[in-house]
């Protein structure tokens, strides 16, 4: 498997204005989901699976076509799964993420189908291997990230294998994130008119516990020693920019194989030049990589995880346990004051 490519995100261009309609169709008849009268909900991958159930609760039956421990871009849809997602009576997304999903939803023929891609704005992040650039996200700090994004989307592809280079690891951004909720929100309530004020209060409940996350973070990494880290995944590009550091990424690597000595040469400098001490690897990946660099720069190890699965081996049982885990770490790292 290889985590560290993006999927390209080409035919999202025109559809990151937020507040863009989430449904193809809407149902405005009370949806059953089956013989429990639940809507029934089906979910490309946890992040938007978690959406789901925390907006939903007990008027939901929420299913997640990526199980634990299976890395989403690569996800193989079943013929079981694929009839599971013609039976469902929402169904949430990422569009361009998840080829085989793209693929299964298009054949769905489900009226209510929601691209969490249209609820927030996508950027690229970072370099595609071998194109001579670094590989990262760079901001000098929280008044100038929004600026930079803006210069770089263009300049900038993702690592990804081919197309737009967007970043689709908007989930690790909880200003994003939230957006995200509101459109799921609002696509519930279209689905399902007769719970509609629940799913708003539980929508609200939800916005405000992520924007007390963003606080966090904001106040967590406000002072800080180095405002650079170093990861063999490249998905924090979008967290990099919201708080002001710099994602230095290991590009055009999968999990089993080493940093080219250019690359390992350029990470050796930056971590000399901005005090990086510690090399970022995932939870569910090899940690080869980041053990390598680490050994051969005299740095340590620690997880940074993009939260794309939760096993046992996730530090929290979910999002927001494993994002408070991501910041203490961050904070460690980066020498938090």
């Amino acid at each position: 498997m290889n985590v560290r490519r993006l999927i390209p995100t080409a035919a999202l261009a025109g559809a990151v204005a937020l507040g863009a309609t989430a449904l193809t169709a809407c149902s405005t008849a009370g949806a059953t989901g089956g013989e429990d009268g639940k809507l029934g909900v089906t979910a490309s991958f946890y992040p938007l699976q978690f959406l789901a159930e925390q907006i939903g609760k007990e008027h939901v039956k929420v299913d997640g076509l990526t199980k634990p421990g299976v890395e989403p871009h690569d996800l193989e849809i079943t013929p079981q799964q694929t009839g599971q997602l013609g039976e469902a009576d929402v169904v949430l997304y990422l569009k361009n993420l998840q080829p085989a999903v793209d693929k299964a939803v298009a054949q769905s023929g489900v009226k209510n189908i929601v691209d969490a891609a249209t609820l927030t704005s996508l950027e690229a992040h970072g370099a595609e291997p071998g194109h001579g650039e670094e590989g990262h996200a760079h901001q000098e700090g929280d008044e100038h990230a929004g600026e930079h994004a803006e210069e770089h989307t263009g300049e900038h592809e993702g690592h990804d294998h081919g197309g737009s280079g967007t970043d689709p690891h908007v989930w690790l951004d909880p200003v994003k994130y939230a957006e995200i909720a509101r459109g799921v929100g609002a696509a519930l309530e279209k689905a399902d008119p007769g719970h509609a004020a629940d799913y708003r209060k539980n929508t609200d409940e939800l916005v405000g516990k992520l924007a007390a996350l963003d606080t966090e973070f904001k106040d967590g990494l406000k002072n800080t020693a180095s405002r650079t880290f170093i990861t063999t995944h490249s998905a924090f590009g979008y967290l990099a920019e919201r708080y002001g550091l710099d994602q230095e990424g290991i590009a055009g690597v999968d999990p089993e194989s080493e940093p080219s000595p250019a690359r390992m040469k350029d990470l050796q400098a930056v971590a000399k030049k901005d005090n990086v001490t510690t090399v970022f690897f995932e939870t569910l990946a090899s940690d080869k990589t980041a053990k390598t660099l680490a050994t051969d720069t005299g740095l340590k190890t620690d997880v940074l995880d993009p939260i794309e699965g939760i096993t046992e081996k996730s530090q929290g049982t979910d999002y927001f346990e494993i994002m408070r885990s991501n910041l203490k770490n961050l904070q460690k790292a980066l020498g938090a004051k």
